[in-house]
């Protein structure tokens, strides 16, 4: 028994000192080759939000999709200016917004003209996803004064929340693949302004709520209301993640750029004709409210979205006679004010 004993405390500590020895090994190699999980070197500066700025992504010929900057003279390719200026620069929306890499992003921009780097036409542009991998994707419901009332239901006390996932990111001119009949075919669309988030916030109060947003997107919470509305129990969850649920953009502009969020118009176009038409200024829970009450709950960071319910207009809101669903083919386009006209169709 002594020598079995004896073996195993001989293992055990012959396998701790191997371990230890590559773990010493790795930790070696990582702090000599430091890299961040998007590549490139570990940005260690300040966190700082963009200003000034409308930005788009663009889908690169390799499937990588990085950032855009529109000007004047055309559209600043972030990954190309900064590969030849050699800049330590964030080449994704996510990786700017959550590193907060904006003296990078900005020297980029700054460089542009020197860096002998063509500026790229918009319209030759195929879009990518604005974002890939946000923290969190959170979604207010029925926020709409003449929306809650268009479908007979109480105007909510507080903001209702629920999610949608990554798989329903979608790109500016998509073709979203709509869900075969028998899984759902109530398609319906929601336009609504995103609110992203520049700074960690927790428990911040309304008055400085808007101090942490980085900027806004047009989006559409794109919505299967069968799922959403019919299955036991209601499944608000199911009913809005389908994949490509979520489309955004073209753009995302900076908060300085938009000014006050409440006070924006809002508008749907489905193959041309006009569905939805109001204003941010019909919140129920305007942006300050929506982002404090949220902050209480859990902390938004850097890099967040949030979809802000969406105006009347939308089919559920109709009368069953006249209620004619999203099909394949039809072209989707929503607006919001200074943000610029999502499209897309569904496949």
């Amino acid at each position: 028994m002594g020598s079995r004993r004896q073996f195993i405390k001989t293992v055990s500590a012959s396998g701790a000192g191997l371990v230890a020895a590559s773990a010493m090994g790795v930790m070696q190699e990582a702090s000599a080759h430091p890299t961040s999980v998007w590549g490139g070197d570990i940005y260690s500066g300040p966190h700082e939000m963009v200003k000034n700025s409308k930005i788009l992504s663009i889908k690169n010929p390799d499937g990588t999709e990085t950032l855009g900057v529109v000007t004047p003279k055309g559209v600043i390719d972030v990954r190309a200016v900064a590969k030849k200026m050699k800049i330590s620069a964030p080449l994704t929306l996510d990786q700017l917004l959550q590193e907060g890499n904006a003296a990078g992003f900005n020297k980029v921009v700054a460089s542009a003209d020197k860096s002998g780097v063509p500026y790229l036409d918009e319209s030759k542009i195929t879009y990518g996803r604005l974002f890939k991998n946000p923290g969190k994707i959170i979604c207010v419901g029925l926020n709409y004064r003449q929306h809650a009332d268009e479908v007979g239901m109480a105007r909510p006390a507080v903001p209702p929340l629920f999610n949608k996932y990554n798989n329903s990111l979608a790109a500016h001119n998509c073709v979203l693949e709509i869900p075969p009949p028998e899984i759902s075919y109530k398609l319906d669309y929601e336009t609504e302004l995103l609110i992203v988030v520049g700074k960690r916030m927790r428990n911040v109060p309304e008055a400085e709520a808007l101090n942490y947003v980085a900027g806004y997107c047009t989006s559409n919470d794109f919505s299967s209301r069968d799922l959403q509305l019919e299955l036991p129990s209601g499944q608000w969850m199911i009913g809005k993640t389908l994949d490509q649920y979520a489309p955004i953009g073209p753009y995302f502009v900076t908060s300085d750029l938009v000014g006050d969020p409440n006070n924006l118009k809002i508008q749907t176009w489905v193959n041309g004709e006009m569905r939805q038409n109001s204003n941010t200024s019909d919140f129920i829970h305007n942006t300050q409210h929506m982002l404090s009450y949220i902050s209480k709950y859990w902390a938004l960071e850097p890099g967040d979205i949030v979809f802000t319910g969406t105006p009347q207009g939308v089919i559920l809101g109709m009368p069953k006679d006249k209620q004619v669903w999203l099909k394949k083919g039809d072209k989707v386009v929503s607006y919001v004010e200074k943000l610029g006209e999502l499209k897309f169709t569904l496949g």
